[in-house]
């Protein structure tokens, strides 16, 4: 482990435990005693109040009140940190209003020959997404939908809620908790285990009106939930075998509930397993259209007939 790596899960050690002992950092981190002594000094130095406490069995103490005093990074930490935030650019992400003042403070954080570097790497890196002539520029679409963040906050504090959805012309509520929430083909998707309906339901975030706690006292509880959805588990009627190619493109993109058994130690074969539910015609239409995107290195070994007649329609149209 690097200095500045060990300084800040050091820091972290003795603000979570309070008391500490020289002997007890040098056995937690494998490090001798005068390591453990610089470093502790070199701790103090930083800012964090430490108080010495003679005796046989004395040690350090963190003075009360205090706070855990600024974290530092490497230099691959910062750039890794900005790269991931250059990526972000147009993914409709919370909390990200004010990038440019985020950006600001980044760059504040770090020294002058690190920032030149950051500039740099802002000019020559592009992301899907953005706009090669103008990176920095952010599209409209940029901003989630207003109701993302206040769900975020609700399911930090209970992931029992009511959620108010508009429904074509009509506003229904459910009673959910919450399972997930992800972003799937540019749309935020909210998937919950209906309370009342002992099933799962999946919202559009866009169609958010109002979210609520879950105020009831009776609540199902999580292992409960769980056991019910194992129980509906639909068996998988699409199984189909990868080959590297294949693999790409499944990694260029897949439905969320897509997953694959990769079948060999170098990972360029793989079995796809999954059901589709033909009766729902946007989800066949879109597995139709998935497994022509994923392109001919692949063998299918069980297909459900109406996906197969769809993709043999939408070759002849081709040919």
């Amino acid at each position: 482990m690097k200095k500045v790596e060990r300084i800040n899960v050091i820091m972290r050690y003795i603000n979570n435990r309070g008391h500490f002992t020289i002997s007890e950092i040098m056995q937690e981190f494998n490090i001798s005693r005068s390591t453990a002594i610089r470093d502790i000094r070199e701790i103090e130095a930083m800012g964090m109040p430490l108080v010495a406490e003679v005796g046989r069995d004395g040690g350090y103490s963190v003075m009360n009140n205090s706070v855990l005093p600024t974290v530092r990074f490497t230099d691959t930490e910062i750039k890794a940190l900005f790269i991931a935030f250059m990526a972000t650019r147009n993914q409709q992400l919370p909390y990200l209003k004010s990038r440019q003042s985020l950006a600001e403070k980044l760059l504040g954080l770090i020294s002058e020959n690190q920032q030149d570097d950051l500039v740099l790497l802002n000019q020559i890196l592009l992301f899907e997404g953005t706009n090669p002539h103008n990176p920095d520029l952010l599209d409209l679409s940029d901003l989630p939908h207003p109701m993302l963040e206040q769900l975020i906050q609700s399911i930090l504090s209970d992931s029992y809620l009511w959620v108010t959805v508009q429904e074509e012309k009509l506003m229904n509520s459910y009673p959910i908790y919450i399972l997930h929430l992800y972003r799937e083909k540019s749309i935020w998707l909210i998937e919950g285990f209906d309370l009342e309906e002992e099933k799962r339901q999946i919202f559009s975030v866009d169609n958010l009106i109002d979210v609520k706690p879950y105020t009831e006292k009776k609540r199902l509880r999580k292992k409960k939930i769980q056991e019910k959805l194992k129980m509906q588990e639909e068996v998988a009627n699409l199984v189909v075998e990868l080959g590297p190619k294949a693999i790409v493109q499944f990694k260029k993109y897949h439905p969320l509930k897509a997953s694959i058994s990769y079948t060999n130690p170098y990972q360029t074969e793989a079995v796809l397993r999954m059901f589709v539910d033909v009766k729902n015609s946007e989800e066949l239409t879109e597995m139709i259209n998935w497994l022509l995107f994923l392109g001919r290195d692949m063998k299918v070994r069980e297909i459900p007939v109406e996906v197969l007649e769809g993709v043999r329609e939408r070759l002849d149209l081709f040919l």
